[in-house]
């Protein structure tokens, strides 16, 4: 145990350090400068301390070499030592002094920045390139080119000298340049998602599919490009129902949905049994589904149900046509090489999924999606067929976004 001098000293030391640390950011200190020995910098904008870090940095950007500009700052805090405030010409001129008239270069020019106004809904906004090329993506087009249109409109609105734009104006523009880059129909996907921002109606993407089909990283990056801050996997609301159904009451939901044919009672397997056991557990699962699906519609909140309990037949949808726009997709990978493929690589970065156990399980695996398949054909669910990442996204937002404008295409108040 440390001593009271050994406590005492290093009180002191802390308290040096403080004062070393206060005089070096600034922050204000009891004595008066002359007294301290802190160097005031006076310009137009007022009083601030001297700071060799600040002074080495814009030397650097004025191409002195790091060794000199360091050397001639220690310099110039000798020359100026005990006087308490300088002006910032006389450190420029001093400067020069020290590392000679041909050291510094010219001095850099901050970049011009965009200082248009979008205005609207009550209250300005700066224009912002990112904002704009994120709404662009529900075109279903590339990130990139989302953000060379974005990039396009921000140099015309500049080269123009416009300071304010109307968002109503700036929806147009968008239109307009997507029109001329790209053609009518993926022009409107814009527009129509650009409506449903704010929506009469929720918008619910239903992702179904078998496990490791990709649906939860599809669902995230869709929700991200589209601006739907709702994503809710069922894998989630499974969790929750068996922190309260105990695995002697409801053992389905205890088990992943390729086994839960394990639980099964006795005789009640009249067909596959990894199937019925896969449908029996979706069945417990939808429930919630369908709760989530309704306090949706009741905040009217655009939301992503993703999970392999999202089952074709097992959600009345047509329960939900006057309340809510459901749209329904299923996420599959045909190719079996793919899915090992995709496993052995979740594996190697998930702790808690080992590869070898979905790829033991490859066969069960395929066998419900065989079925899944067999049910998106009875009930005509588009599929989605997961071999790309990048190519799915794009489907699935392009399918998301057709369905809506098939439903409600854009008015003609609405086009240019």
């Amino acid at each position: 145990m440390s001593t009271k001098n050994e406590q005492e000293c290093a009180v002191r030391r802390f308290r040096y350090a403080q004062k070393m640390e206060s005089d070096e950011s600034g922050r204000e200190h009891p004595e008066p400068a002359a007294e301290s020995g802190r160097i005031l910098v006076e310009d137009d904008a007022g009083r601030r301390p001297f700071m060799r870090g600040i002074l080495v940095h814009s030397l650097m950007s004025r191409g002195v070499p790091f060794d000199d500009a360091y050397r001639a700052a220690n310099e110039l805090r000798r020359r100026l030592r005990g006087r308490p405030v300088v002006s910032r010409s006389e450190i420029a001129a001093t400067a020069r002094e020290i590392l000679g008239p041909d050291a510094l270069g010219d001095e850099p020019r901050p970049p011009r920045a965009a200082s248009v106004a979008v205005t609207g809904q009550g209250a300005d906004a700066p224009f912002s390139k990112g904002i704009l090329s994120q709404s662009l993506l529900a075109a279903a087009i590339d990130p990139n080119d989302a953000f060379d249109v974005a990039r396009e409109i921000e140099q015309d609105l500049l080269a123009r000298g416009v300071e304010r734009v109307d968002r109503r104006d700036l929806r147009r523009l968008a239109f307009e340049t997507l029109r001329a880059r790209t053609g009518p129909q993926i022009a409107e996907r814009y527009l129509v998602w650009r409506r449903f921002q704010e929506p009469e109606r929720p918008v619910i993407l239903l992702l179904g599919g078998p496990a490791g089909a990709g649906k939860t990283s599809l669902a995230l990056e869709v929700a991200s490009r589209l601006g739907i801050h709702r994503v809710v996997s069922t894998d989630a609301i499974r969790q929750v129902m068996r922190m309260m159904l105990s695995p002697e009451l409801v053992p389905a939901i205890h088990t992943s949905s390729y086994d839960a044919w394990k639980v099964l009672a006795r005789g009640s397997q009249a067909g596959d049994p990894v199937v019925e056991g896969f449908r029996d557990q979706a069945q417990i699962v939808s429930a919630g589904v369908r709760a989530m699906m309704d306090r949706a519609v009741a905040e009217n909140a655009s939301v992503i149900l993703d999970g392999v309990s999202v089952v074709p037949g097992l959600i009345d949808l047509d329960a939900y046509r006057n309340r809510a726009e459901v749209v329904f997709l299923l996420v599959a990978t045909l190719d079996p090489a793919v899915f090992r493929s995709r496993f052995e690589s979740r594996g190697k970065g998930e702790v808690n999924r080992p590869p070898h156990r979905y790829l033991e399980h490859l066969d069960a695996i395929l066998r419900i999606q065989d079925h899944l398949l067999e049910l998106a054909e009875r009930f005509h669910v588009p599929i989605v067929d997961n071999q790309s990442f990048d190519r799915s996204v794009l489907s699935i937002i392009r399918h998301l976004i057709e369905t809506l404008r098939k439903k409600s295409p854009p008015r003609a108040a609405e086009l240019p």
